[in-house]
């Protein structure tokens, strides 16, 4: 299943590509990818 992040380059809704989970510095998870149109950097926080 692909996750869908916010896109600032391209200003809406797209999916990631490249994904990986990481753990920010004050604990919490996210999931870090890229664009699949503009290749930008991605961010979404996780539960």
């Amino acid at each position: 299943m692909a996750e869908v992040g916010y896109c600032v380059k391209c200003k809406s809704k797209k999916e990631m590509k490249d994904t990986q989970n990481v753990t920010m510095k004050n604990k919490r998870q996210a999931m870090k990818g890229k664009c699949t149109t503009c290749n930008t950097g991605m961010y979404k926080i996780i539960k």
